[in-house]
């Protein structure tokens, strides 16, 4: 770290912030920006820095209320899970004496750990409470970080609307690196490995204290992983003899490496199938013009995704099995009664896909006001894991760059994703007559285990006819 730590202030003592569990499946998260010092004094809760993971950014609350001795990464930096990325210093009278039954060093038991706790909430930690303790919750083995006190909780961030609990360091009896009871691994590296029938207890682990990552799940198998450490971002690689610089290398990390790791599990997990259709929506946006010009909806942006997400609404409520999950490990199908409509959206870190919660609820006019305010939180990269988690269904309108038709991959855990192409005006069959028509190609990609060829043609069809002729809503509902 640049910033050298400071000398520790007689009668404190020195605590450590490790760097928390997530809760996204992740074993490691980069540094974004520290919002303190080194030497500045600190309250508990006090927001003092910002981590990415791979969807989103998160704020980091202080766990302690004392002074910064140390920030131990710097921006930029990608930390492992567990590692210690903060110190401060801390009133040697906020932690008690130890007394005789449970420090790690066979002394007494810091009498904090019988102190009541604060409890976690939505929106902080809360007061103490009056009476009792909680029991401690068992934490994940990791190296003990040594000090001349036992290490006390950190405080874990808030994360979307749930509260995420840091890492715990826990000494065992074999020592600070005894050996779990299965080999350590994340979820989605545990699935790939069932999915490839790789035995994990065979590999040895390259990722932080033994951690099996999927690059050594695919090299048990033979297959190439990601390529060799790779220059800083945007360095270029050069060329032998001088000359013009040919290629330029860019570390695979953030959004771009869970998009990609998601992208092939979808892929290569759910069988996909594709349709398309072309409609003349040429009533859909003389309907958009009339409302842009209604007083109702004066401050809101209708535009085609608002109608279309509409239409795509009304017609889950006619084919409810694209509003529906594959839960492998139970072996049942989950159906939805509700819609959490995810929106693709293109932003500055990658593509994300945010949704609105229980969409199947809203007006049009509530439809577009929660598309506008999603869209413009995406762009401002402020679309937490509560927005980005939970997607039932998916639309990504490529339209806006020019394309007309593809064959998107699924959000992985969904039925099926629509893609809506550019509205273009073209000759077209219109009365028996050739006219220009403003026309538009719908794709639509299912899972083809969940949703049969029937189905998806007849919800296609369905938010077709919505989009070619407003009015046939009211045969709908």
């Amino acid at each position: 770290m640049s910033a050298a730590a400071v000398d520790p202030t007689p009668g404190t003592v020195t605590r450590a912030l490790l760097l928390p569990d997530l809760g996204e499946g992740l074993t490691e998260s980069e540094i974004v920006a520290w919002r303190v010092s080194v030497g500045e004094s600190v309250k508990l809760n006090q927001i003092i820095g910002e981590v990415e993971t791979a969807k989103a950014v998160v704020e980091l609350p202080s766990p302690y209320a004392g002074k910064v001795s140390a920030l131990l990464a710097e921006p930029g930096d990608v930390v492992a899970v567990g590692a210690p990325i903060a110190e401060f210093e801390v009133a040697a009278d906020a932690v008690r004496t130890p007394s005789a039954a449970g420090s790690p060093s066979g002394g007494p038991l810091a009498s904090e750990d019988a102190a009541p706790r604060r409890q976690a909430t939505l929106v902080g930690y809360g007061a103490m409470p009056d009476t009792g303790a909680r029991p401690a919750r068992r934490g994940r083995r990791l190296t003990v970080v040594e000090r001349s006190e036992p290490e006390s909780k950190p405080v874990a961030p808030v994360v979307g609307s749930a509260v995420v609990e840091p890492l715990v360091v826990e000494p065992s009896e074999a020592g600070p690196m005894a050996a779990a009871e299965r080999p350590r691994s994340t979820p989605p590296v545990r699935k790939l490995a069932k999915d490839l029938g790789v035995d994990l207890v065979a590999l040895n682990g390259s990722g932080p204290r033994g951690l099996i990552t999927r690059d050594d799940v695919l090299a048990s198998i033979g297959t190439p992983s990601e390529p060799e450490a790779a220059p800083a971002a945007g360095a270029p690689v050069p060329v032998a003899g001088g000359g013009v610089v040919r290629e330029t290398r860019t570390p695979i990390k953030g959004v771009r490496k869970l998009t990609a790791a998601a992208m092939v599990s979808s892929a290569f997990t759910a069988p996909h199938a594709s349709e398309f259709l072309t409609v003349d929506v040429t009533p859909a946006m003389e309907l958009i013009a009339r409302l842009k010009a209604s007083r109702s909806f004066a401050d809101l942006k209708v535009t085609p995704l608002t109608l279309v997400a509409k239409a795509v609404l009304i017609a889950l409520t006619r084919n409810p099995t694209l509003n529906s999950r594959w839960d492998e490990a139970a072996q049942e199908i989950v159906q939805y009664h509700y819609v959490n409509l995810g929106i693709a959206a293109a932003t500055p870190r990658g593509l994300i896909v945010p949704n609105i919660k229980d969409a199947q609820s809203l007006s049009l006019a509530g439809l577009a006001e929660s598309i506008a305010k999603l869209a413009q939180t995406a762009k401002d990269g402020r679309s937490g894991p509560a927005e980005l988690s939970g997607g039932t269904m998916s639309i990504t309108n490529i339209g806006v760059f020019g394309i007309d038709a593809g064959t998107p991959i699924l959000n992985p855990g969904e039925a099926a994703i629509l893609a809506m192409g550019q509205v273009r005006r073209l000759p077209w069959e219109y009365r028996g007559e050739i006219a220009l028509r403003q026309v538009m190609t719908l794709s639509l990609s299912f899972d083809h285990r969940l949703v049969d060829g029937e189905q998806g043609s007849r919800f296609l069809a369905d938010v077709g006819a919505i989009l070619a002729d407003p009015g046939m809503v009211l045969t709908m509902v």
